[in-house]
């Protein structure tokens, strides 16, 4: 079946997506990748459809479906969404996902690459062409277009193979899919499902969530709207979590176990056990108990955003507990050992590996135990040997340290004091001039200008927090400038944030001993507060405003899954085998003036990649025209994927 057949089957309502399809997972270098392929006539895969009467399909998206018989699509969503897309210049009525995956496609006409729109790069050169507009109107009407490139006119071999570049895009949508097909009126849902599961089971494709959702919307096809439903208001309020995050801790709750298929019991003939109020009484049980535990955490942690909770995956371990409870926690020292429990799984990567297998422990560990959360910490002893905190554990540069959240925690709940106002920095402070930010004790332009490398400039003992008003007053002012005036002016303030009280350390010549005596006052500070968790002997906190009440302040950019990340860090890995600068992950630009953040970048090198030599560079991954509009407005030279960064090092850099 011709593309454009497929196309118009899905504007008609005869081509549909089933309810137990998950979402739009892919990204812009699987799209990239498919057109390339398509444009070079590479093979990209058949398509899979189940034909079934209209009245027994459950599908997505609000759409009409076509009378009588109507082809679900269950193998191939992602090619056929992204095409879609693109051709159509909008998603096709059952979207689900990130629609900037696809949007916004170029194509330029002398290096034949896939490129997403990027204004600085792509505004007013006529070489890049939008792949939507071509397809929509046809390669006649971009001629004109490619007649005002200099020189193209003298040059008649150009402007043909220009002119066959536009027609090759342009047939994509002539391009014949096979189509493997599922009929017979025997076929039930549950059939489908298996079907579906087995096809997808192999490779990366699907995770085991999505293979476990698939069986359960079987049964239940509004599940995965009920749970997202759940994500977006913990979304909203700050806390972005996953579908497969949040299964875990319905299984986990329901079951006792980690693993999906614990969802799915037999009786003794076989016979599926699976049922639909009890999923539906989990997923309730397990919204109520993540709030509390949001909620909780907030309060006597002063954790109350997901970039410094830490450990998620402790999530069903705590979910289960509570509900084990009777749906929370009625003693305060009871609630602040689980407390002490999380903390030290956030500081040691706890489930950094073997997340399945480490949770199936800690799960067989709080059944039938009296002492639960003896059992959990005698685990974690195992494990490390050792609880206790030590100066090298905040050598850790940049907030991606597992002691990051370590130090806001403390700043939170440890009487830390703001150097400006001398007011305590506790959770949801209000105001917008007064919400807690990221400050570097040394500022980062005169570290450089000193010298020091970024690993030493973005260390973790150089971070502390304030108000943002008295961030933007400090501004880039030196420690030994600022730090006597704010002491004489709230005496005790720095020795809240552990700052060595030694003079000479506040020098910037004296930096690197500075940042070791603070390490040492910081894990002192760390061990002393966590002593206090576990016997049960912080005070009480002050009742707050509810942090799921809140609206979450979005900024353009963030890391957005797994995937992206795991291919920041093969970045980074690949800068380091070539000598090079790694970047800093996840990087915060800032308005000059404002101190406001404008933007997170994926990966930066802020300083150039020749430190110095090179303009500014960030390798951003699916991200929309607004964050490459602010990165190149600020001059930095943007990326979208990682070829593009290693062509770029290799030909200019390294050559």
């Amino acid at each position: 079946m011709k593309l454009n057949t497929i196309l118009d089957q899905i504007d008609m309502g005869g081509v549909a997506l089933p309810k137990f399809q998950r979402g739009y997972v892919w990204n812009r270098a699987q799209v990239r990748k498919l057109m390339r392929s398509l444009y070079l006539g590479y093979p990209v895969g058949s398509l899979l459809m189940w034909e079934t009467q209209t009245e027994k399909a459950e599908v997505k998206g609000d759409g009409s479906l076509a009378s009588g018989t109507v082809r679900l699509l269950l193998d191939g969503q992602q090619r056929v969404t992204s095409l879609y897309g693109i051709i159509r210049g909008k998603p096709p009525d059952f979207f689900d996902g990130n629609e900037k995956a696809f949007l916004n496609l170029y194509f330029n006409l002398d290096d034949e690459e896939f490129e997403f729109y990027g204004p600085v790069k792509m505004r007013d050169d006529p070489r890049w062409i939008s792949v939507t507009e071509l397809m929509q109107s046809g390669a006649g009407n971009f001629i004109s277009k490619i007649m005002g490139i200099p020189t193209i006119s003298e040059n008649g071999h150009q402007l043909e193979a220009y002119i066959n570049r536009l027609n090759a895009i342009g047939n994509i949508r002539e391009r014949e899919f096979h189509i493997e097909e599922v009929s017979g009126a025997d076929k039930e849902m549950d059939d489908i499902v298996d079907i579906f599961n087995e096809v997808n089971s192999g490779g990366t494709k699907l995770s085991k969530g999505d293979l476990a959702l698939a069986k359960i919307c079987a049964s239940w096809p509004q599940a995965r709207e009920a749970m997202q439903a759940r994500l977006r208001k913990w979304g909203n309020a700050g806390y972005y979590f996953s579908l497969d995050w949040l299964l875990r801790c319905i299984t986990a709750i329901l079951t006792g176990h980690a693993d999906f298929a614990a969802l799915f019991p037999k009786d003794e003939h076989g016979n599926d056990l699976f049922s639909v109020p009890a999923f539906q009484d989990g997923l309730r049980r397990a919204e109520k108990h993540i709030d509390y535990l949001l909620e909780l955490i907030a309060s006597r942690l002063g954790l109350d955003h997901d970039r410094v909770l830490g450990s998620p995956f402790s999530f069903p371990l705590l979910a289960r507990y509570i509900d084990q409870q009777g749906e929370s926690v009625k003693y305060q020292d009871v609630q602040d050992k689980l407390l002490y429990w999380y903390a030290h799984t956030i500081l040691w990567g706890h489930y950094s590996a073997s997340m399945e297998t480490t949770l199936r422990r800690d799960l067989v560990a709080i059944d039938g135990s009296e002492d639960t959360l003896e059992a959990l910490i005698h685990q974690l002893y195992q494990s490390r040997g050792d609880l206790m905190l030590y100066p090298r554990d905040f050598e850790g540069a940049t907030r991606r340290s597992r002691f990051y959240p370590m130090l806001y925690m403390m700043t939170r709940v440890c009487h830390s004091r703001d150097f400006g106002s001398g007011i305590e920095l506790k959770h949801n402070l209000l105001g917008g001039m007064s919400q807690l930010e990221l400050h570097h004790i040394f500022p980062k332009a005169r570290l450089r200008e000193y010298g020091y490398p970024w690993n030493e400039v973005n260390a973790l003992a150089n971070f502390t927090f304030l108000t943002k008003a008295t961030n933007l007053k400090i501004s880039a002012k030196l420690a030994e400038e600022y730090f006597a005036v704010y002491e004489d002016k709230h005496p005790g303030v720095l020795a809240s944030h552990w700052i060595p009280m030694d003079r000479e350390l506040w020098k910037i010549e004296n930096y690197r001993d500075f940042l070791a005596e603070r390490r040492k006052l910081l894990a002192q500070a760390a061990n002393d507060f966590l002593s206090h968790l576990w016997a049960g002997t912080m005070p009480e906190t002050a009742a707050v405003e509810s942090v799921l009440k809140r609206e979450a302040v979005s900024i353009p950019g963030q890391i957005a899954s797994e995937a992206e990340e795991a291919l920041l860090l093969e970045a980074m890995s690949w800068m380091k085998q070539k000598e090079l600068p790694t970047g800093e992950i996840g990087f915060e630009l800032v308005e000059d003036e404002s101190g406001d953040v404008l933007a997170v970048l994926d990966l930066a090198w802020p300083d150039g990649i020749q430190v110095g030599r090179t303009d500014p560079a960030a390798l951003l991954i699916d991200e929309g025209e607004e964050t490459l509009s602010i990165a190149s407005g600020k001059g930095y030279r943007c990326f979208t994927s990682l070829e593009q960064l290693q062509r770029y090092v290799e030909k200019e850099i390294l050559a």
